[in-house]
């Protein structure tokens, strides 16, 4: 399935109608299973599947490592994708203790939990990673808009990314979903085998305290987002060692924890 398409449509500008297109992201439900059982269903944009599939599952805390997959089907159906992960005998017996169903809706961090023990997840300490003068943290947030291939040709999707200060933007994912760009940026890491506490974590959306939450499971000791947290998303961080930054923008930015990280000399 394409991560696009071209529809056709009617502008009015100036005071006059013309026809034209445009280019739109696909989003399509996308199945989640473990071991033949039902657990998720996301609506996400078609693309990197297979990153999503094991960063979702990092960041759900179904397994800690890739290590505990054994393998990985995505089977296309006329209804949507089906993602078909096998479990190591452990991860799957643990998982049956936490049994859950989610139906959300596009982007949707919380839906479908059962308890309000389930909201606030165990905390992930994040290392200490390396420290980064203001100039790079600028660097990192303006470079991520021109890598937005399909934000580029669609204006409608979020990223998430890893800037690395040797590398400049190392890895990238988008989707419709700011959630999904993120567990696709944790799934890629896994599989790439590279370490994220020596970059900046990157986000072109709000940062609420899913977001704050899966970063920490990335081990992302610094995260910038061109928008605000939420209150609860300072406080997830702070408690996380994580030094969270937020309205970064082209004049500047707004450090909300742990600003020993930006050197200023």
């Amino acid at each position: 399935m394409e991560s696009h398409l071209r529809v056709e449509s009617t502008v009015w500008r100036n005071g006059g109608l013309a026809p034209s297109s445009r280019a739109v992201p696909e989003e399509s439900a996308i199945a989640i299973t473990y071991n033949g059982s039902s657990y998720a269903v996301m609506m996400a944009t078609p693309d990197d599947l297979e990153d999503f599939a094991i960063g979702f599952s990092l960041t759900e805390g179904i397994i800690t490592s890739l290590d505990e997959i054994h393998s990985l089907a995505i089977i296309e159906q006329e209804i949507g994708i089906e993602l078909q992960i096998w479990l190591a005998d452990a991860p799957a017996e643990k998982l049956q203790h936490r049994r859950r169903y989610l139906a959300g809706p596009t982007g949707c961090g919380l839906c479908g939990i059962e308890q309000l023990s389930e909201a606030i997840r165990p905390l992930h300490l994040v290392p200490l990673g390396l420290n980064f003068s203001p100039e790079e943290i600028m660097m990192a947030v303006q470079s991520i808009s021109g890598q937005q291939t399909l934000n580029r040709q669609t204006h409608a999707v979020h990223a998430a990314a890893l800037w690395e200060r040797h590398q400049g933007l190392a890895v990238l994912r988008e989707d419709v979903g700011r959630h999904n760009a993120l567990d696709k940026l944790v799934g890629a890491l896994a599989r790439q085998k590279r370490e994220a506490d020596t970059g900046i974590g990157v986000l072109t959306s709000r940062i609420s305290v899913e977001m704050v939450q899966k970063a920490a499971i990335a081990r992302l000791p610094i995260l910038a987002a061109v928008s605000a947290p939420s209150a609860l998303a300072i406080r997830t961080a702070a408690d996380a060692g994580m030094t969270l930054i937020g309205i970064a923008r082209g004049d500047g930015f707004e450090i909300f924890t742990h600003p020993a990280r930006i050197s200023w000399t």
